[in-house]
């Protein structure tokens, strides 16, 4: 169950624990964790996506290593067994990479779900928001990492000549076929060699907000010659909308679970 409903988390609100985990693109000027002061959903607690994120690194909010999650997760209040519902307020679906790095550190795909139409949809169904700030008491968290589910630049780079998975692209049209130049610095516009092009807005209902039904997922991915493929990994601009794909192909393929290029174009389209 890779999306829960306002609904659903309404009625189990108080046996779960939530995430705030809003991330904006630099350009929009807005901040998560000063909006989530001003409101959110009852119980949540903020998740940031840049703070919890590995430091030694130039590149944007790349995976920490396995003992800076335990720490993380411990101090966010978070144990292996909990039920963990993440929501955001971003344009670009963040709860996705949040709910993708809790499943590459190993917690259970049936323990964490993303709150489908996120905050939006919980606020315009008039729902109870708050702004007084909640806190988990601390818990002892173990990672158990899949490594499976991150790619490097070398295995994208040995990939393109020994193809044993296809990448596949979750920004625009324009930005993939270098028709538009990438909103960071220092970053060539362009695209990997080989992958595919399949922009996550595609898979989102622009109303709401919401996932599309899957069975318009199916098609999505279909339409660009996708059909149950177990070898997929996404890439992005920094690893946020890769993990909407990603949690997209889960909902039509109960075999897969989420594979990211974490570097994504941030990284292979550097400039050096």
């Amino acid at each position: 169950m890779s999306l829960v409903s306002t609904d659903w988390l309404s009625q189990n609100i108080e046996k779960v624990k939530i995430l705030d985990a809003s991330w904006h693109m630099p350009t929009t000027k807005r901040n998560g964790y000063e909006e989530y002061k001003k409101e959110h959903i009852k119980n949540s607690i903020f998740f940031d996506i840049d703070k919890f994120s590995n430091k030694k690194t130039n590149l944007p909010h790349m995976l920490p290593n396995e003992k800076e999650w335990e720490n993380i997760v411990s101090n966010l209040g978070i144990s292996n067994e909990d039920r963990i519902i993440v929501y955001d307020n971003s344009d670009v679906i963040s709860s996705c990479r949040c709910w993708y790095t809790f499943i590459f550190f190993g917690h259970k795909p049936n323990l964490i779900s993303v709150l489908n139409g996120g905050f939006a949809k919980w606020k315009k169904e008039s729902r109870e928001i708050t702004n007084e700030i909640s806190n988990y008491k601390k818990k002892k968290y173990i990672t158990n990492k899949i490594q499976k589910l991150v790619k490097s630049k070398d295995q994208i780079d040995k990939n393109i000549i020994e193809k044993k998975f296809i990448v596949v692209d979750a920004r625009s049209k324009n930005r993939f076929l270098g028709l538009e130049k990438e909103p960071r610095p220092n970053v060539k516009s362009g695209s990997i060699k080989n992958s595919y092009c399949l922009p996550f807005g595609e898979i989102i209902n622009k109303k709401d907000k919401t996932f599309l039904d899957k069975k318009l997922i199916e098609e999505k991915f279909a339409k660009i010659g996708i059909i149950k493929e177990n070898n997929l990994v996404f890439s992005c601009g920094s690893g946020i909308t890769a993990a909407v794909l990603g949690l997209a192909y889960s909902m039509i393929n109960d075999k897969y679970l989420p594979a990211i290029y974490d570097g994504s174009w941030a990284e292979y389209g550097k400039v050096n």
